[in-house]
């Protein structure tokens, strides 16, 4: 497709070019697990059209070595397999309902984990540039789908109910580079300390692949640590920081399928494993109309 930014239709092309992006970039699913897999957000830039759905079925496997506390990086190591189901549904050009199951093995621990339901409002999009700026909110919760065990390190969760929210800024080049970064608060219904997130991701999306390289964190306010003073209790009262990176490549293979890998790296923290998570994934864009 050629975009000539000195043309007089401009504006026209690059709507085009924005739409035809998106007819074809469906099903790049954000698994967000509090303590595992390929965290890079809870939400993402992108937005379903009117009456349209993407659904995802992602597996996973993250491979830690290691695992560090407040100020000391254990030799403890662990090996998690998760699955996940996730499907988004445009309400309207603007607003997205985004649904997602975990099911989580870590060790001899293996359940499914905590639903997350979260909605995606779009207020503000307008011309920048040989692009659009958008501006947008997210809010909703995650709460436990089973009666999981806490009290070890293999725990796949902490037990909790969490209030989320989220403010968006996301930009996208005619030519389909984009950046998006957001961040907000998860408000933690039981003892788990609240925490602060953090995630910017940089891009492209094109009619024929998806990458995208990101950094995630989280900020727990307060906690105690793994092998603290004095000795835990109780582990839901954990702390957890992380700092990751990541990326992502998607390829649709039809205007219906397309299917993912990804890869990401747990760099440091606070009561969490260090190591590396991958996964692989595919995606289904039913036609309702």
């Amino acid at each position: 497709m050629h975009y000539d930014a000195t043309s007089a239709c401009v504006k026209p092309k690059a709507l085009f070019v924005r739409k035809f992006y998106m007819k074809y970039l469906f099903g790049i699913a954000v698994f967000f697990f509090p303590a595992f897999g390929l965290a890079q957000g809870k939400v993402d830039g992108f937005y379903q059209n009117q009456q349209t759905a993407s659904m995802v079925l992602g597996l996973g496997f993250e491979d830690s070595k290691k695992y560090i506390t407040d100020d000391t990086t254990l030799d403890l190591e662990r090996s998690t397999y998760y699955t996940a189901f996730f499907v988004a549904y445009g309400v309207t050009d603007d607003l997205d309902v985004n649904l997602t199951i975990p099911y989580i093995i870590s060790n001899n621990e293996n359940d499914f984990q905590d639903v997350s339901l979260l909605l995606k409002y779009r207020f503000l999009n307008t011309d920048l540039g040989q692009g659009s700026f958008q501006m947008g909110g997210a809010a909703g919760f995650s709460t436990p789908l089973s009666n999981y065990r806490i009290g070890g390190l293999n725990d796949i969760g902490q037990q909790a109910t969490v209030i989320e929210s989220r403010l968006l800024f996301h930009y996208m080049h005619d030519l389909g580079w984009f950046a998006t970064t957001q961040s907000g608060f998860s408000f933690k219904l039981e003892e788990v300390p609240n925490s602060i997130p953090f995630t910017i991701k940089l891009g492209r999306a094109t009619a024929n692949w998806y990458y995208d390289f990101y950094y995630d964190y989280q900020h727990a306010l307060g906690g105690i640590d793994y092998r603290g003073t004095p000795a835990p209790q109780n582990f839901r009262e954990f702390g957890v920081d992380f700092h990751k990176i990541g990326g992502t490549l998607y390829k649709p293979f039809s205007n219906t399928f397309g299917g993912y890998v990804s890869v990401a790296y747990t760099l440091g923290g606070r009561n969490t494993f260090l190591g590396a998570s991958y996964g692989i994934g595919l995606s289904y864009q039913p036609h309702f109309k």
